[in-house]
């Protein structure tokens, strides 16, 4: 059984990211690949102490790479996007960026 730290890997803090973070109360986290829906509230819910509406995820594919004439992938990934139910306060993770 994976741990809750194990199900979520680390928050994206990219613009998109961000902008979700502020407009829409929705959070965004690389997760584990074989982690699910309901492993990925309770861990939210467990770690950052609020409450989750929702919860979408998306499998993605691991981009190839080159280092000169060598190629070869990058792993595959997931990513969770959580929506905070209304009237929760927003964790803060990314200040300062």
């Amino acid at each position: 059984m994976r741990t809750r730290y194990q199900v979520i890997r680390r928050p994206i803090i990219t613009e998109k990211g961000l902008d979700a973070k502020e407009n829409r109360q929705t959070l965004v986290f690389e997760v584990d690949p074989h982690a699910s829906k309901v492993e990925i509230r309770e861990a939210v819910q467990a770690i950052f102490k609020v409450k989750v509406a929702a919860v979408r995820t998306i499998a993605l594919a691991g981009k190839e790479r080159r280092r000169g004439r060598y190629s070869g992938y990058k792993p595959d990934w997931k990513k969770a996007y959580v929506k905070l139910q209304a009237g929760e306060k927003m964790p803060e993770y990314a200040e300062n960026v």
